[in-house]
């Protein structure tokens, strides 16, 4: 009897976890997913172009909103749309990193949205910055002008 008590527990419990799964599961709403979530920009020049637009999809079954999207440091600056991303649309975040620093690059941006099961993503981006070329002068040549005595 002893058994069967703890087999009918046993069953009841898993039938509880697997009905609370499957609820969590079934609710839905916004979700988020990009199509890449680390940019790579290699090698660049300092003061080159170090601009890149994660684009992402709304793939939940509610609007997805983003509140906030933070750079890890002032020189890595997002722009994101303002405006609900209905489900099955797509948008994209424009990361700008200023490129006059040289060296390795590897900063990230933190995403706020009501996403379910992601409401906090980071992205990346990485590379290296090289200095740029120096400007090369010729010295003026001077014309000889005649010596007056």
């Amino acid at each position: 009897m002893k058994k069967t008590t703890q087999f009918i527990l046993a069953a009841l419990v898993a039938v509880f976890v697997s009905g609370v799964s499957f609820a969590q599961a079934s609710a839905g709403g916004p979700e988020i997913s990009f199509e890449e979530e680390v940019h790579d920009f290699g090698k660049m020049k300092q003061y080159g172009d170090a601009t890149t637009n994660f684009v992402f999809t709304n793939t939940g079954n509610e609007p997805l909103i983003i509140s906030n999207a933070r750079g890890s440091c002032g020189c890595t600056v997002p722009t994101w749309p303002r405006q609900p991303i209905q489900p099955g649309e797509s948008a994209s975040i424009k990361v700008k990193y200023d490129s006059k620093r040289i060296g390795p690059i590897n900063k990230s941006v933190t995403i706020t949205s009501n996403a379910v099961n992601t409401p906090n993503k980071v992205i990346r981006i990485k590379g290296h910055i090289d200095p740029a070329p120096k400007a090369t002068t010729s010295p003026e040549k001077k014309e000889s002008s005649p010596v007056v005595n």
